[in-house]
């Protein structure tokens, strides 16, 4: 892999992580509810799912979900109803409270919760599979070995994803300031639970 050729994947990637997306909206909401320091367990879980999505790519379970639509289908159809759970949980949080209001000591999430909330977010996208096995081998020189290209993209595309993760977090916590009237977090956490459904249906309607 030429270092051009990596400026072309760091480009491209950091696109991607820039584009709102589910990642970025709990990111962006997780702030807003805990707080920004709290938030990052969520945002380990998010980046721990993509870590696994890609490493999985790479040994070829991406080429396994080809082979087999009716397993690639089941994943799917349970990421998107995971996303449109979390919508529906945001829109019917009581009187605007839900995600768009810091917990209070008593009631905090712990880590864990935290964690496992936003890998489950980051991995209900099983296209990101496919994603990588098909995008990842176009950066890759197969005249050169090719496990160590493959570390340094995946170093890249997480770190990119961390980078625009940590900038949809802090937004979050700067967004909280205007959150405190209820009318406003409670438009919020509606905004929040229509885009979280609105993911949850692109899954279900694009093709494999």
């Amino acid at each position: 892999m030429t270092l051009q050729a990596w400026w072309l994947f760091l480009v491209t990637v950091s696109l991607l992580s820039a584009t709102p997306g589910p990642n970025m909206m709990h990111a962006l909401t997780r702030s807003v509810q805990v707080g920004f320091r709290r938030s990052t367990f969520a945002m380990a879980g998010c980046i721990s799912a993509l870590l696994l999505a890609l490493v999985l790519s790479v040994i070829g379970i991406g080429a396994v979900l080809v082979a087999e639509p009716r397993l690639f289908s089941a994943i799917r159809y349970l990421g998107a109803a995971y996303l449109i759970y979390l919508g529906i949980k945001a829109w019917r949080a009581r009187d605007g409270v839900g995600l768009a209001r810091e917990e209070t000591p008593s009631r905090q999430e712990s880590g864990l919760s935290l964690y496992r909330t936003g890998f489950l977010v980051g991995i209900s996208n099983p296209k990101l599979l496919l994603f990588a096995a098909a995008f990842f081998p176009q950066f890759i020189d197969h005249h050169r070995p090719v496990l160590p290209q493959f570390a340094i993209l995946v170093v890249t595309y997480l770190c990119s994803d961390c980078f625009w993760m940590s900038l949809y977090g802090l937004g979050g916590r700067s967004l909280s300031r205007f959150l405190e009237r209820a009318s406003v977090r409670r438009a919020f956490n509606r905004l929040t639970g229509i885009l979280f459904v609105a993911f949850g249906i692109a899954i279900l309607r694009a093709r494999a």
